[in-house]
């Protein structure tokens, strides 16, 4: 069974659209990494770690809604935004797999 041109079209589309939205969560939730780092890094309190990270994680959002109509294939959009997104989990988890 072959999908018509406009079909294919738009499964891209949705496909790219469901990568923003569940993608760009998923990346910006991972920027926690930042409210965990910043008070190690430069010394900062922890309430002040978090807020930085939380408006961090609005412009990590929005670029990568940007990121995923501006790649090339709605595949290489997923994977710009999973890798990362992965990464930064796995260095959460191995900073943090031992705290009480």
């Amino acid at each position: 069974m072959r999908l018509s041109a406009p079909l294919v079209y738009r499964l891209g589309v949705g496909s790219r659209a469901l990568a923003a939205i569940l993608g760009g969560y998923l990346l910006a939730a991972a920027s926690a990494l930042l409210a965990l780092l910043l008070p190690r890094v430069l010394g900062t309190g922890r309430a002040d770690a978090v807020i930085g990270a939380t408006l961090a994680s609005f412009a990590i959002y929005a670029g990568a809604v940007i990121w995923v109509f501006a790649a090339r294939s709605a595949a290489r959009a997923w994977l710009g935004l999973l890798l990362p997104a992965a990464c930064m989990a796995a260095i959460v988890y191995l900073l943090y797999r031992n705290v009480p």
